[in-house]
């Protein structure tokens, strides 16, 4: 147990160290994709520059447009059937006219240099781990609008990780803030395009749809609690007046104040959603956003190796108890056992504004990024040297997932009785 745990602090040093050393080249990662913001499904560019960046580090496996067309993946390792398979998240999509405001330049290169310092580290470890290891990058688009890790889930993109790792900027350093009560739905209709004076009966009008939904969503109102909120926007309505609309999308966000409530308001959306499809003969497909499932033993290893490196988290409950949005990561800890935590990049700007563009492209925001790639690599290295705390990783895992749906059916059936 001694000898473990010598090992464990010096490899702990040595990843610090691998990261330190690769920060000039990880700092002009970041740079180019802040340099070039594109919206979601339309990284094109920065898929290019992650993808190279990766294919010029030796020992790396690269699938660019993997399951969709901006992701791509990136492994290395020895492909073994007895092996764990430690995953590093990327973002890089940008928001519209402000540009990478949310700082998603600064998670791809967290990704990227965890795992190429988790990499450096386990290439020299001669057989001392108790595991074989198995590391994937996965390049995941359009969180900020459509939900690409969502797709990439229904594609399979997350099969056969164990533990799944990213970290998201902030004005603060924290393990957690909750987005337990916020769901994000992206709705699609997809019709049939005709001409709309020649032969109109020929299509299938997917405006039509969108319309209905927009209007049953509005009527739903007058059932609606008061405190819950449902609000949304058409975001595609067709390509000209004369063209019969083959495709529809409306984003809308949902809210209550407890999960619960939550699960109701989605039954009754959803009744609206496919209502509008059976009317009118449109297929539709839906995005949504789960809440975070939480893994506190991955967060207390996350903690502690955080303040090792001199983290300070916050423990301001406004901050901790208010939410914070939403974001597709919840749906992938449901599929696989992860944390979310969130970092401070020098600056006191809030996500979402031009000051946090600025925040994220400054010289200033490295030492805390890199610091935050370091975390999360000694947080995979604890599990890794200690196959009984992986365990426990996945147990608390398979319980957490169990509650949830007990908590969630029981719920609902009592809210239902109410009624």
């Amino acid at each position: 147990m001694a000898d473990r745990a010598e090992l464990l602090l010096e490899l702990k040093q040595t990843v610090s160290q691998c990261i330190e050393e690769a920060k000039a080249k990880l700092h002009t990662l970041s740079k180019d994709i802040w340099s070039c913001p594109e919206l979601a499904y339309e990284e094109s560019r920065s898929h290019d520059t992650l993808v190279a960046f990766f294919s010029q580090e030796e020992g790396w496996k690269v699938d660019s447009h993997f399951k969709l067309h901006t992701a791509f993946r990136a492994t290395w390792g020895a492909g073994v059937s007895e092996q764990v398979n430690v995953g590093f998240l990327c973002e890089y999509d940008a928001l519209p006219e402000i540009g990478h405001a949310c700082g998603h330049n600064l998670i791809a290169e967290v990704g990227a240099a965890a795992a190429l310092g988790l990499k450096a580290v386990l290439e020299n470890t001669h057989g001392k781990l108790p595991v074989q290891v198995y590391v994937t990058v996965l390049g995941t688009p359009a969180e900020e609008d459509g939900g690409g890790k969502i797709d990439m889930l229904s594609e399979g993109a997350f099969e056969g990780l164990d533990v799944v790792f990213m970290a998201h900027p902030s004005k603060e350093d924290a393990m957690y803030l909750p987005c337990v009560a916020e769901h994000d739905v992206t709705i699609k209709y997809h019709g049939k395009a005709s001409h709309a004076s020649a032969y109109p009966w020929e299509g299938i009008n997917a405006l039509d749809a969108a319309v209905l939904c927009y209007n049953n969503l509005s009527v739903l109102r007058q059932q609606m609690k008061p405190d819950w909120r449902v609000h949304g926007i058409i975001k595609h309505g067709g390509v000209k007046p004369n063209i019969i609309p083959a495709y529809a999308e409306l984003e809308y966000y949902l809210r209550t104040p407890s999960r619960a409530e939550l699960h109701v308001l989605k039954a009754k959306a959803e009744m609206c959603f496919r209502s509008a499809a059976v009317a009118t003969g449109c297929e539709f497909a839906r995005n949504k956003y789960d809440n975070m499932l939480r893994n506190a033993v991955l967060e207390k290893l996350y903690e502690t190796n955080g303040k090792a490196l001199g983290m300070d988290f916050t423990t301001d409950e406004d901050v901790l108890k208010n939410e914070s949005g939403s974001t597709d990561f919840g749906n992938v800890t449901f599929a696989v056992p992860g944390i979310h935590p969130y970092f401070y990049i020098g600056s006191n700007a809030l996500n979402h504004t031009e000051e946090y563009t600025v925040a994220a492209g400054d010289d200033r925001a490295q030492f805390f990024t890199l610091r935050t790639a370091k975390a999360l690599a000694m947080t995979a290295l604890d599990v890794l040297l200690n196959p009984e705390l992986l365990q426990r990783v996945k147990q608390e895992f398979t319980e957490a997932k169990l509650k949830e749906d007990r908590t969630l059916t029981g719920e609902h059936t009592e809210l239902s009785d109410k009624h």
